[in-house]
């Protein structure tokens, strides 16, 4: 990533913000979400909501839906691939895994492709890789064609992670950027919920080709939105730059104050020197570093990941009807992602990082005390309404805090001539971390005595 700070805001010294200043962005399994923005310059009052904004949102957040769909895909999807293409435990967990290595490099290479070709074509870019990766799976013959494909969408999905919101933000006026960047997390949920509830009517190949939907609608929708205006800025394409600020804004507003904002804002940016990616590790970043790299630690080591990969085994190992179980998470998953935002705003983020975290961990204390029980015949009754009740739980933890907050304040934390190589190496740590806890799950659930000691790991 190379002076992408120039979505992020100049430097942010505090770690939190007084709730009434907090502005909710993206989140993501398995990416980097740079665009909190907060410190980006000011924008006139008189900005308005026009439909040219409103569509352009649409189809960049179709990025996120996209994501959404990739991380609710395998688990769903599991019995039936296992079944048809007769996979071991072993390759299916390279499956269910491997999108996470495509996700390391393309965390690595998205802040410097979207710099150096611009926001639109990065997710044209991505959408190709995510389209390709797709139809690889539907057509599948063997497990190889099923990792190339589950590889290709992990490249184009973590891309998705950090150009969605950094576009979002860009094009936003002031007094819409957090409601309008709080989309995109509702769309990766709702990406998730639909998979898990349409996954559990339909075949594992149909279900590939819904993942693709929304990859073509946003190739299409790009041809009729705009440039971001600051990346045009940015470039010196003034002409162009100007143009795309007044179809985002309305042919008959005024943007000259914005636009002089805007250059300013990007004068101030190129005299920033990078630091090199050794710098990152002098003592006076060591604080920022600890913190970012540990809430990252935090989100995978949790176990969500995992858990949210194979969810539909971990219904069955419970006694409970796996497409059930789905349904009903994905019943929750929308209203619990917008509970999520509306929290944020009046609650802000340490308080809601202490309510995830402690909710992750009496949900998951209780799901390994649940499949104890199944050891015990008195017991035994209590096992699937326990599971299904401490995953839902869960989940809405997770969701609420660990989910995205942990993305916006590593936005926050980092000085502006380290951001990008702090951005670097702390979505490199969740990736990694990441699969990591996706590919030895079922194994610890295979190896462990009735399933529980993951889940015991996990609260602690």
């Amino acid at each position: 990533m190379v002076r992408e700070s120039m979505e992020e805001g100049l430097l942010t010294s505090r770690y939190q913000l007084p709730p009434n200043e907090t502005k909710p962005t993206s989140n993501g399994a398995d990416g980097d979400s740079p665009a909190d923005n907060l410190n980006m310059p000011s924008q006139p009052a008189a900005s308005s909501l026009t439909p040219v904004l409103v569509f352009s949102t649409f189809v960049a957040v179709c990025g996120s839906f996209s994501y959404g769909c990739s991380l609710g895909y395998s688990s769903p999807a599991e019995t039936g691939i296992m079944e048809d293409l007769d996979l071991s435990l072993a390759e299916y967990s390279v499956f269910g895994s491997i999108m996470t290595i495509g996700g390391m490099v393309g965390a690595i290479l998205s802040g410097k492709i979207t710099d150096l070709i611009g926001r639109k074509r990065t997710m044209w870019f991505s959408d190709v890789f995510c389209t390709v990766g797709w139809l690889a799976i539907a057509f599948a013959k063997n497990a190889l064609w099923l990792d190339i494909g589950r590889l290709l969408i992990g490249l184009g999905v973590s891309i998705f992670c950090y150009v969605v919101p950094v576009y979002v933000a860009e094009i936003a006026p002031k007094s819409y950027r957090g409601s309008f960047a709080s989309s995109n997390q509702l769309m990766t949920s709702s990406g998730f919920a639909i998979m898990f509830f349409v996954g559990s009517f339909i075949s594992w190949r149909t279900l590939t080709m819904i993942g693709t939907i929304p990859c073509v609608v946003q190739i299409i929708g790009l041809f009729f939105i705009p440039e971001s205006p600051r990346w045009l800025a940015k470039c010196g394409r003034e002409k162009e730059f100007e143009a795309s600020l007044k179809r985002l804004r309305g042919e008959n507003s005024d943007i000259s104050e914005e636009a002089a904002e805007i250059r300013d804002y990007i004068a101030t940016l190129e005299q920033q020197t990078e630091a090199s990616f050794l710098e990152l590790f002098q003592r006076r970043y060591a604080d920022a570093l600890i913190v970012g790299v540990g809430l990252m630690l935090l989100q995978q080591l949790g176990g969500n990941s995992a858990v949210a990969y194979y969810t539909s085994s971990i219904f069955k190992e419970s006694g409970i009807s796996g497409s059930l179980g789905l349904q009903v998470l994905a019943v929750i998953q929308i209203p619990v992602a917008t509970l999520g935002l509306l929290l944020m705003d009046r609650s802000g983020r340490r308080p809601l990082l202490l309510v995830s975290a402690s909710g992750l961990c009496f949900s998951y204390f209780l799901q390994g005390l649940a499949f104890c029980f199944k050891e015990l015949p008195n017991l035994k009754a209590l096992t699937p309404p326990l599971v299904l009740s401490c995953t839902l739980i869960g989940a809405t933890a997770f969701t609420i805090g660990l989910g995205g907050i942990p993305w916006i304040i590593m936005s926050e934390i980092f000085p502006i001539n380290v951001k990008a190589q702090a951005g670097s190496l702390v979505t490199l740590v969740n990736w990694s971390t990441a699969w990591i806890m996706t590919y030895s799950f079922n194994f610890m659930m295979d190896w462990s005595l009735a399933g529980h000691p993951p889940y015991l790991s996990f609260s602690k």
